[in-house]
Order: C-alpha cells, then structure tokens, then sequence
C-alpha cells in the first residue's frame, strides 16, 4: 500500500464524476463501485435501490460472529463544480506540485481510496485476518441526504451494514496552536432541518402589477428576514472541549465560549482568519442559509407559485421545534402565507470520546505525530455518521494530514474550488486506519 496506488485509485474516482445535483437521476456512483470491484479484484454486495444509485459492501466476517465489528465507510458522490472557479479541471484529478486536484479530493474521495486500499491488504491474504468483523461500504447519496444511500442501507438493510464501530468522514489537517500542533477527530456533528418555503398567488400580466397577489413577494420578504434575523446561540461541551485544545490566550478562549461575547470574537476574527471565523460561528450558531430559490416562468407573467429551500443546521440540544419557532418569529406575519414542508429533519449526533476505538485512534495518530494532542471535534456540516449513530453504532471521522494546507484553508474546500489533497496526506490517511485497526 503507497501512496501512488492510493493516489492512482482516487484519480479514477474523481475523473468517474459521480456528482449528485439532489435529482434521484443524478450521481451515477455505479461508476465507482464498477472502480472498487475491480481494484479489489472481487465483487462487493451491491445494493442498488434505483438505477445507478450503487452502493458497494466488501465484508469479511469474524471467526467469532460474537465479536465487534468495525465497518470503514466513504461515499461515492460529490457535489456540482464551476468549472470558471477553478484553477484545474475540477474532473481532471491532475497531480500538480505534489497535489491531486478535483472534486472530491477533501470530500471524501480521498479517505474512500485510502480506506479501499486498507483493506485491499486484509482481503488479499498481506495482513492477517483481524480477531473481529471488518467492512468496507462504499455508498451512494451522501451529498443529498443519504436517502438512496445509507439512510436506505441503515433502515433496509441493517443485517448486512450494521456494525459496532464506524470510521467515516470527514479527516481534518492538524491545527496550529502556540505550543504545536493539535489533531481534530470527529465525534459530533449539527442536525440537517432543511425546510422548503412555499407560496401561491393569482398569475397576471406583469405590465399590471398594481394590487396583484405576487407569489414571489411572500418568499422575497421571508428569505431577506432570514438573513437579517438574529441566530440562537449554544455553547455545547463539544465546543469547549474544542477551544481549550487551542492553547489560546485567556481572555480569546473566553470571548470564544461566552455566548454574550461570541459574536463579538467572530466578528474580530473574520478580518484576519475568514474561514475559521465561519467554523466558529457554526459549531455555536442555530445557522440559516437560504439556497434556492424558484418562481414564475415568464418575465411579463405575475408568478402564481414560488418555492424557497432553506438549509438550517441544528446544534445539540436544538430539534424541529427550535427550527420551527426560530423560522416563525423571524419571517413574522408573511409565515401564515407561506406553506413550511420539512425536507429533512435529523437532530445532531455525537459519539463519546472514549473506549476501544477512541484509545486505538490515539495511540495510532500518536505513531505517526509523537502527539497525544487530540481534538475531539464537531462538524457543523453533517455525515451519513448519523444513520449509524442511531443504532447505537460509535462513530468517528479520522485521517491525517502533511501542514501543506492549513485548516483555515482546508475548511473552504469543501464543495469550494481549487479541492485538493497532498499526496503525503493520502498516506497518512492510509496508515492511521492501517494502525487503528491493528490496535482495535
């Protein structure tokens, strides 16, 4: 296992394109899967729940079917790329200055090669078979939801992907502090409450607007009071954890942990570190971006439907109800036109960090670091980590990173432009799951 193998196969995964729009037609991650199969030299158990939506499992069951099991997950699919916003082809997979750029490369195309080629070494006989269940899944749908992917495994065929122990995304590059370098682990991750906005009116034509019921107005008007609306904050142990890993001044680490002074320190922080000051604000912020917005067909035609999409993350502690009173109080009186329809709706997740796969997790980023330091960090983004967690499974994203990319940096890539990932990083990627799992 090299990093050029490992490299070489996460090419052939961004040049596959399996990007999801949200469409059920979208995706295409048959592509990898057909990829895996053949890098494996063997067929995994596919579950294809609609056409080309694939998902791929590779299992080799303990001798004691007693014993834990620990399943390595990655997704297939990536997000839309502008290609005018990128340096690179972003379907290229080009190796530039030690770099592998594409979509994908961050998320989390890198860790599903670095986990294939892992246990490629158990399934061809170069490692010996683990005292416990081992599996690789490769699924399908993450970017929109997991609903042909995991949601649908977890929920239809848990006798196949369950399991005690997960290790998933996503892996994060060491953070810089006064006194060296800090490694983040995922253990925590904010609850997705996507809503759609909804509004009818009466169509006319668009040279009489005069007293017209305008079905875009309500939207407008809702999506601006949105942004303008003051976002609930939680400070939550995850977070505070999070900051004393920092070694950060006094009076910084308790501007960042006061929820009366939060918004202050994101605001000082943002001229100097914008995508850490965004981080910030996540990880202790109700958050509330409107992404979508659709009306009308015809410029001098009066629009009698209009729908908005909202996608609003959700801290520990927060549910549907908070979502719910939040979007009611600050779009005001508009909210009784509007039709409110839940697209998901998933309270956050979190694995404690302790007991056999958080020690084997240490002890290997110790082996490669020298450092105990470890960050047990939560992820204002959201995983299919979620699915698993619900059964009670321990989940943790983990992989290892060079200093090449700061995590400022890092955090912007993420269905950004210019994603890319070092070639030395898809190694120690590789080789901290290698570790973690002779530990475990």
């Amino acid at each position: 296992m090299t990093s050029g193998e490992i490299a070489e196969l996460l090419q052939t995964l961004i040049r596959n394109a399996c990007v999801n729009d949200g469409t059920p037609g979208s995706g295409h991650e048959e592509r990898s899967v057909v990829t895996l199969r053949d890098y494996l030299g063997q067929p995994g158990l596919e579950f294809e729940p609609r056409p080309g939506r694939t998902s791929a499992l590779w299992d080799l069951p303990a001798p004691d079917p007693t014993a834990p099991k620990l399943l390595m997950m990655g997704h297939l699919d990536v997000v839309p790329a502008n290609q005018a916003g990128w340096s690179q082809d972003p379907f290229g997979g080009e190796i530039i200055d030690g770099f592998i750029w594409g979509r994908g490369a961050v998320d989390m195309l890198n860790q599903t090669a670095a986990m294939a080629a892992v246990f490629k070494r158990y399934l061809d006989g170069v490692q010996p078979p683990p005292a416990g269940g081992l599996a690789f899944l490769a699924v399908a749908d993450e970017e929109a939801g997991g609903k042909w992917g995991a949601g649908y495994l977890t929920e239809r065929h848990w006798a196949d992907v369950g399991c005690d122990y997960l290790l998933t995304e996503i892996a994060y590059p060491p953070v810089r502090t006064v006194t060296g370098p800090a490694y983040p682990v995922s253990v925590s991750e904010k609850g997705p409450f996507w809503r759609r906005l909804r509004s009818g009116g009466t169509p006319g034509h668009a040279s009489q607007p005069y007293g017209t019921e305008n079905a875009l107005l309500p939207v407008v008007r809702a999506l601006s009071n949105l942004a303008d609306a003051p976002l609930p904050v939680v400070i939550t142990p995850e977070w505070r954890t999070f900051v004393e890993g920092l070694d950060l001044p006094d009076g910084e680490a308790v501007a960042l942990t006061d929820p009366d002074l939060i918004d202050g320190a994101i605001e000082t922080l943002f001229g100097d570190r914008p995508g850490f000051a965004r981080y910030v604000h996540s990880c202790t912020h109700l958050t509330v971006a409107p992404t979508v917005m659709r009306a009308g067909s015809k410029t001098n035609t009066i629009p009698d439907t209009a729908l908005a999409e909202v996608d609003v993350r959700a801290l520990p502690g927060q549910d549907a109800r908070t979502v719910d009173e939040h979007l009611r109080k600050a779009i005001g009186a508009d909210y009784e036109r509007l039709e409110v329809e839940p697209i998901a709706d998933f309270q956050a997740t979190a694995t404690a960090p302790a007991g056999p796969l958080w020690a084997a997790l240490v002890g290997a980023i110790e082996d490669l670091t020298g450092s105990r330091r470890i960050l047990p960090t939560m992820m204002p983004a959201t995983t299919d980590a979620r699915f698993f967690r619900a059964r009670g499974t321990m989940a943790y994203g983990v992989g290892l990173f060079d200093d090449r990319v700061d995590f400022d940096e890092f955090l912007g890539m993420f269905h950004g432009n210019d994603e890319r990932v070092s070639l030395d990083s898809l190694g120690l990627t590789a080789e901290v799951l290698a570790r973690t799992i002779a530990a475990l």
